[in-house]
């Protein structure tokens, strides 16, 4: 493993930077999902939440902001390949945007489970 592997891995790591960067400035949903993790993280340093609370909320915020990723990137790819409005790309379009919706469903009652106690 030479000097070469080594920047070949440090530069994927910038592009990975990059795509997280060109995601929230291109996309609105990006910024709200930014936004609610922060507020989600104060809140669970506000209400100082166990390390098993933690894994699960962590687990829930990257499954939400993975999934609308690739949403994103599945969106985009099949409005490159097929810019007319075609029934199989909505289908695919939707399935994508149904993964969303699953992940937030998740995430919505993980973090009910979890601070609705420390609340009450």
């Amino acid at each position: 493993m030479g000097n070469s592997y080594i920047s070949r891995r440090i530069a994927s790591f910038g592009y990975a930077f990059s795509g997280i960067a060109a995601f929230l400035r291109s996309e609105p949903h990006a910024r709200i999902h930014a936004l609610a993790t922060v507020i989600v993280v104060a809140a669970g340093c506000w209400y100082k939440l166990s390390a098993p609370e933690w894994t699960g909320i962590i687990m829930v915020i990257t499954l939400v902001w993975v999934t609308e990723m690739m949403n994103t990137v599945v969106e985009k790819i099949m409005d490159h390949l097929s810019p007319d409005h075609h029934p199989k790309v909505k289908w695919i379009k939707d399935v994508a945007a149904g993964a969303v919706l699953i992940a937030a469903i998740a995430a919505a009652i993980t973090g009910a489970i979890i601070f609705i106690p420390h609340i009450l």
